[in-house]
């Protein structure tokens, strides 16, 4: 079964392969006239410059919880010596990720909009490939990084298996907080960009989306990059490095042994080669049509998908033959998926009723469209959260969990890993969205025919809908992980006891070993009931911090838009801009943004970390749980909610633009253009943030949960 192993570390050098395949097939490529390569070079400075300072601030809070966790482990010995340095090279992976991520996307715009001059399915297998490097680069990275420390933990230092998973969640802890900061940061830059832009932009000055007049237009393209890209390929990082790193210690637990380990790290890459066979299978015709676009996708995903579900099998078949009820939790992950996205689909594209219902109450201005739109999110978290709540129960009862609790609580971790073993494709999707609207802003400034902008705008159109359905598949993901993390707190709550020195539990009367505690005596000796006041409390205030977080991201947002709007309306008081007879400072407005979305990102990034180390301190391991399921909870509904909402206003003024109810300049599109602004935050900064939000704060929990049980007051 050890050399099975040896597949997970070689399918990760195959991952990374592709990915440079692709990226050296896009460099290839023809960047256009000399202004679609100044306007993409300004985009790509922009875009590097901004995650530079990034690193530069996120490296501080590196350092600073490297030290910190040094303190748990070499100062109070609560917590494994080596986690400092797991946590660091998890971190520090996520951010070459989305660094090589982003480099690639800024790089592959200008060579889609060239392509698109002649011929639209070429302009699609660049944009998609693109975003394959940045899907690729993801899994590869983490599933080599994952391999690596494993490795070195189990074959070299030949620790026990509950200590190798204990000790490598330390890696998802690191992924965790480049996330964070990828995603608030990214999130804050991306909408006071695009909100500036927009408003005085569109509606005071009455030019278009991405005129080259427009001050604020390359921070507005330099956005969709780090926030889309970057951003999104770590959050996604994040839930792929989580979930498996869970499920491995839920394998442990539940007496599987090295088999449980090993079933997550096969399902994930047999995810990794088909979706590298998914990617090729993304092609179409020279004027290939918008149904023969998302058709062309949709083969690609579903192949992915059905081949995964496959190869799982026959390697579950092959290493836990007389478990083959893990097969079923994998099939509903994959489903769950599938169901999420498809119903985010639903309710934010202008194919389906519910947009193009909420394009009509545009007729009747601003107010209507809003409410509408806030009805029409709220509604839609209906199928998400049903989705979730079956794909939890199906893979509890699928591995056996009423016989077995420990078992169906594995199985609920697989579900997770087999939701993310697609992300290979899935991730390439979502990164092709910002490629193909950068694409299409190149060619609105580079003054292009209307024809190149039409395909553009076909392509664009496409990336609206995986935009769609990857913000759907994050939140999914998100709240599986974060259930497979909560559950995984109690493992190392058992780990920690040991470290402490506990040998036996008094549990209902009876002596326990701690060494063969299971996790309902641990619920029953912690007191993890509803009615304990502690808990209860404590799952308040999870609730209320999704709301708080919420609140000062689009705070946050707000402040560093009017920012922008200042610096775009001192620009324009230069009649000689607005009248295109002399050049924006585009990088004024750069700069600008850079600084707000640095500044602005501290406050909420802090909420996450330091929250569940206050209450575990105050209100000990029932304190840490109820934090946890308040927060994933609420966090769940309010991030399917926001994002939702926001998709589905984005797309209702799209669908007025393209000529419905008056189309461009109407009455009916400024009332779109206003619910949009409103939208924008919510859609792209907080409800992403929230996935964040809820994975961090578990992965906090599980590295904190030594100091935890050695100090609290309750």
């Amino acid at each position: 079964m050890i050399r099975i192993f040896w597949i997970v570390p070689g399918v990760s050098i195959i991952s990374l392969l592709f990915a440079w395949i692709f990226y050296k097939q896009m460099m290839r490529e023809p960047e256009g006239n000399e202004r679609m390569r100044e306007i993409a070079g300004a985009v790509r400075e922009g875009a590097v410059s901004f995650l530079k300072q990034q690193y530069k601030v996120v490296a501080i809070f590196f350092v600073f919880m490297a030290l910190f966790l040094a303190f748990l482990a070499f100062g109070l010995n609560v917590q494994s010596k080596l986690v400092p340095f797991v946590f660091l090279s998890g971190g520090f992976l996520s951010g070459v990720a989305g660094f090589l991520g982003m480099k690639t996307a800024t790089r592959a715009s200008v060579r889609v909009t060239h392509a698109a001059i002649e011929s639209i399915g070429e302009g699609l297998r660049i944009g998609f490939r693109s975003g394959a490097v940045m899907g690729l680069v993801v899994v590869g990275l983490a599933m080599l990084g994952i391999s690596i420390w494993f490795s070195i933990l189990r074959f070299v230092l030949h620790l026990p298996l509950e200590v190798v998973t204990s000790i490598m969640l330390g890696f998802s802890i690191g992924a965790s907080f480049q996330a964070l900061f990828a995603r608030v940061g990214g999130g804050i830059f991306t909408k006071a960009a695009d909100i500036g832009a927009d408003l005085v932009g569109k509606i005071e000055a009455g030019i278009p989306e991405d005129d080259p007049r427009n001050p604020a237009t390359i921070a507005d393209n330099v956005g969709d990059n780090v926030g889309d890209v970057a951003g999104m390929g770590a959050d996604l990082y994040e839930s792929y490095c989580g979930a498996i790193l869970a499920t491995m210690a839920l394998g442990v637990a539940a007496g599987l042994g090295f088999a449980g380990v090993l079933v997550p790290l096969l399902i994930a890459s047999a995810g990794i080669i088909l979706s590298v066979v998914g990617v090729y299978l993304v092609r179409t015709g020279k004027d290939a049509t918008q149904a023969e676009l998302i058709s062309s996708l949709s083969r690609g995903i579903m192949v992915t998908t059905i081949g995964t579900a496959i190869v799982a099998f026959f390697a579950i078949l092959g290493v836990t033959p007389e478990y083959m009820g893990i097969f079923g939790a994998v099939v509903v992950g994959l489903a769950a998926g599938i169901i999420i996205g498809k119903s985010s689909e639903f309710y934010t594209s202008s194919a389906y009723p519910p947009v193009r219902n909420l394009a009509a109450e545009t007729k009747f201005g601003p107010a209507p469209v809003v409410i509408n739109g806030l009805a029409l999110g709220m509604s839609s978290t209906l199928i998400p959260v049903i989705t979730v709540a079956l794909a939890i129960i199906l893979s509890f009862i699928f591995t056996g969990g009423f016989e077995n609790f420990a078992r169906g609580l594995y199985g609920i971790g697989i579900a997770a890993v087999g939701m993310l073993s697609t992300l290979g494709i899935t991730l390439a999707s979502d990164a092709y969205g910002p490629i193909a609207d950068n694409a299409g802003g190149n060619a609105e400034m580079s003054g292009l025919g209307e024809d190149v902008r039409k395909r553009t705008d076909q392509l664009d159109a496409l990336g609206n809908t995986t935009a769609a359905t990857g913000k759907g598949f994050a939140i999914g993901s998100a709240a599986l992980t974060a259930i497979a993390l909560i559950v995984t707190y109690l493992t190392e709550i058992r780990v920690g006891l040991t470290r402490l020195g506990e040998q036996f539990l008094i549990i209902s009367g009876a002596k326990v070993a701690v060494a063969d505690v299971t996790f309902l005596q641990l619920a029953d000796y912690y007191n993890l009931s509803l009615l304990n006041p502690k808990l209860l409390v404590s799952l308040l205030i999870g609730s209320v911090l999704t709301f708080v977080f919420c609140g000062i991201t689009l705070k946050a947002v707000g402040r560093a838009s009017s920012v922008v709007i200042d610096d775009v309306r001192e620009q324009f008081k230069n009649k000689a801009i607005l009248e295109g007879k002399e050049k924006p400072d585009y990088g004024r407005s750069v700069a600008i943004v850079t600084r707000a979305a640095q500044k602005e990102m501290i406050v909420p990034s802090m909420i996450a970390i330091i929250a569940p180390i206050v209450i575990g301190l105050i209100f000990g391991v029932p304190g840490v749980i109820g934090l946890l399921m308040g927060a994933l909870t609420t966090g769940f509904t309010l991030a399917v909610f926001m994002a939702n909402t926001g998709g589905a206003w984005d797309n209702a003024k799209k669908y007025i633009e393209e000529g419905a109810y008056g189309g461009k300049g109407s009455e009916a599109h400024a009332a779109g253009v206003i619910a949009d602004t409103i939208g924008d935050p919510l859609k792209d900064t907080s409800g992403p943030s929230l996935n964040i939000l809820i994975k961090l704060m578990s992965v906090v929990s599980i590295i904190t949960a030594g100091l935890i049980l050695a100090y609290h007051f309750f």
